[in-house]
C-alpha cells in the first residue's frame, strides 16, 4: 500500500514523567495499529533530548488519518498525556508526492 499522507510530530513531557507516559503510549500505538488503518505509526524517545517523543506516521489517505484522530482510543490518550504533564505538542501532515528508496 502506498502512503498518501506522512505525519511527523513531537510531544514533550517532563523527563521524570516518562515512565508514567510509556504504558499509555504503548496502548495508543497498539490500538492505532490494530484499528486505524495506518501503514506505519512509529514512536521513539529522543536519545539526546530527554522528555522528547518523536512520531512518524504513514497513512493511505486523509480519510484514514481523520478517522484515527476521532478514534475511541485518542481521547483517553490525550487525557493521559495531559495528566502526565504534557508540555508541548506539535504535528504536521504532508502530502506524499512519491517515494524513492535512498
Amino acid at each position: 500500500m502506498k502512503p498518501a499522507v506522512a505525519v511527523f510530530g513531537i510531544l514533550r513531557f517532563p523527563p521524570e514523567r516518562l515512565t508514567q507516559v510509556r504504558p499509555h503510549l504503548q496502548a495508543l500505538v497498539e490500538a492505532t495499529y490494530k484499528n486505524d488503518g495506518c501503514i506505519a505509526y512509529d514512536v521513539a524517545e529522543d536519545l539526546f533530548d530527554p522528555g522528547l517523543i518523536r512520531f512518524s506516521e504513514l497513512w493511505p489517505d486523509h480519510q484514514s488519518l481523520e478517522r484515527h484522530l476521532k478514534a475511541p482510543h485518542i481521547e483517553p490518550w490525550r487525557n493521559a498525556a495531559r495528566s502526565c504533564g504534557l508540555i508541548e505538542r506539535s504535528f504536521t501532515a504532508y502530502e506524499v508526492a512519491g517515494t524513492k528508496e535512498i
